[in-house]
């Protein structure tokens, strides 16, 4: 089936009117979707849904090897690789592997110089964000939370 609804901002098209009018709302920022118990908002009816599960606690989807429990068919998909020891996900630079995307991108700043982010009092660099707001709390007072930053924390941040 061919794609024939381009958007008009970044080009990406779709195979239906609908699906182009809900994608549009990304540029727009419209959010259309309340939550009735927290007011949250979304852009489709879906998510607002799916957030609805975390006031009802309904967790629909089942791990058959542990019994878990996920609001998301997506969050179940990822949790199985705990048990089939799928990787996916590959650095392009090491091999090193990883069962999910974001923590991929998480270790690439590993291979790179850049340091994006800086502490607005004392000027140090970081290549993650996190690291650097938790390091903010060395200016604060809240150094026994800060000291757990500055560690290399299971291979995920490096400060």
């Amino acid at each position: 089936m061919e794609c024939a609804y381009p958007c008009g901002v970044c080009n990406k098209t779709f195979r239906n009117m609908g699906s182009l009018k809900e994608h549009q709302r990304v540029h727009t920022g419209e959010l259309p979707y309340r939550c009735d118990v927290c007011n949250k908002t979304y852009i489709n009816k879906h998510s607002q849904k799916v957030h609805q599960r975390v006031h009802t606690g309904e967790c629909p989807y089942c791990c058959d090897v542990c019994n878990k429990t996920f609001r998301q068919l997506q969050d179940l998909k990822v949790h199985q690789r705990v048990h089939t020891g799928e990787r996916p996900y590959r650095c392009d630079v090491c091999n090193k592997t990883f069962t999910k995307r974001c923590n991929l991108k998480l270790h690439q700043c590993v291979h790179s110089e850049e340091r994006p982010y800086s502490c607005d009092v004392c000027n140090k660099t970081f290549r993650l964000l996190q690291p650097m707001k938790l390091h903010q709390r060395v200016h604060t007072g809240n150094v026994h939370i800060a000291v757990m930053c500055v560690i290399r924390h299971s291979g995920t941040w490096v400060v």
